[in-house]
């Protein structure tokens, strides 16, 4: 009976650490697969992470393509403003080549109506005048005369305002007792304004009406001395002109367009 009880106690002994032997498997196994579970979870949190990184990326970049969008916007208003520059300067151009066309049409038709009428009377310099006595030739070739003026008005038509310039200088020095003296040094004064040299522009138109106050082309130098005050500033030396203008020669058609600029 004794080897009976201790075959039994041996025999529960032996299940018992077979038991715990088991446990410790299982153990191995759970850890295991908690491991592959974290290391799953890890996965997905890189992943998780990844994502996260990306749509940041992606906010981010979406701000940027708001701005990208702001300075495209902008460039295309500044394109359109460019093109309105562009066609304002075109007509501004072709404004002021219908100017020229009327003056040069305006000076021809004068240039005719002087010479059926002959010298205008007060072609003689005043004292202090810088223009030469007329030489033989201004009275023997008015061919000449005629093609000295032409050269120098040809010169300013095409925009060479520089040698226009000294060609109705020399035009003045060779014959200062034509009737087209006035009308050369108006053309002098007009040449400077065009290349912007406003002071002797004014300068010079203020010898036509110093020099020839009878001229037809008096009330042109004063515009021209009005306009070239404007572009200087001066906005009351510039309407005080505007005004002796009106009031000294109403009738002429720089009257018309001096009333034009003081309306505005």
């Amino acid at each position: 009976m004794r080897h009976v009880w201790l075959g039994l106690v041996l025999l529960a002994a032996s299940h018992t650490a077979a038991a715990g032997l088991f446990s410790d498997d299982e153990a191995h196994k759970r850890i295991e697969a908690l491991q592959q579970e974290n290391q799953q979870l890890q996965q997905k949190l890189k992943a998780m992470d990844e994502r996260v990184t990306k749509l940041d990326a992606t906010l981010r970049s979406q701000g940027l393509l708001d701005l990208l969008q702001s300075v495209e916007a902008m460039k295309n208003d500044m394109a359109k403003l460019r093109g309105q520059i562009e066609v304002n300067t075109y007509n501004i151009d072709t404004t002021q080549k219908r100017q020229k066309d009327l003056y040069v049409d305006l000076d021809n038709r004068l240039r005719k109506l002087e010479r059926m009428d002959g010298p205008a009377p007060s072609a003689t310099p005043t004292p202090g005048a810088s223009a030469a006595p007329a030489t033989p030739a201004a009275s023997s070739d008015p061919a000449a005369e005629n093609r000295a003026y032409e050269s120098a008005f040809n010169l300013f038509k095409i925009g060479n305002y520089q040698a226009a310039i000294a060609g109705f200088q020399n035009f003045l020095k060779t014959y200062s007792a034509s009737p087209l003296a006035a009308n050369a040094q108006y053309w002098i004064g007009n040449s400077y304004s065009a290349l912007k040299d406003y002071k002797s522009a004014i300068a010079q138109q203020q010898k036509v009406i110093q020099t020839y106050p009878n001229s037809p082309k008096v009330p042109d130098a004063m515009l021209n001395i009005a306009s070239s005050q404007a572009e200087l500033g001066d906005k009351d030396g510039a309407k005080k002109s505007l005004e002796e203008i009106v009031a000294k020669h109403p009738l002429s058609p720089a009257a018309d367009t001096a009333k034009k600029r003081l309306a505005k």
